[in-house]
């Protein structure tokens, strides 16, 4: 069992819960946002040890979310992984240039998520 948060942000339901669903039941602690906007408001109230972030949503896309989060007082350690569909290298480059500790590709591969969710939780744990 975990004791660190984990934000899904997500605007697909479906991807949402599929994510949110697999990290529970790995023994993580998932909060989720609809959008940008949502996940802004709940930095407010949680600081999460990781985001699993979407690039396309509407409002604030996750580039945006992504400098937002680097920036906000109570994010100094969260790690930022971007799942994604824009596969592109400017795209990956942009997500880097955004603040993103690493990048997915979607659809998910369940298997590959758990690594890249563990290997960003350890290297947070090794941060000062």
């Amino acid at each position: 069992m975990s004791d660190e948060l984990i934000l899904v942000v997500d605007d697909d339901p479906h991807s949402r819960e599929i994510v949110r669903a697999f990290l529970e039941s790995r023994g993580y602690t998932v909060v989720t946002a609809r959008q940008g906007e949502e996940a802004l408001a709940l930095l407010e109230t949680v600081s999460p040890a990781l985001v699993v972030l979407d690039v396309m949503m509407p409002g604030i896309d996750g580039w945006e979310v992504a400098r937002l989060i680097r920036n906000h007082p109570n994010c100094p350690r969260t790690r930022i992984l971007m799942l994604t569909a824009r596969g592109d290298l400017s795209d990956k480059q942009e997500g880097l240039r955004s603040g993103a500790d690493d990048y997915m590709l979607k659809p998910v591969q369940l298997d590959a998520l758990a690594k890249h969710v563990r290997r960003n939780l350890e290297a947070r744990g090794r941060e000062p």
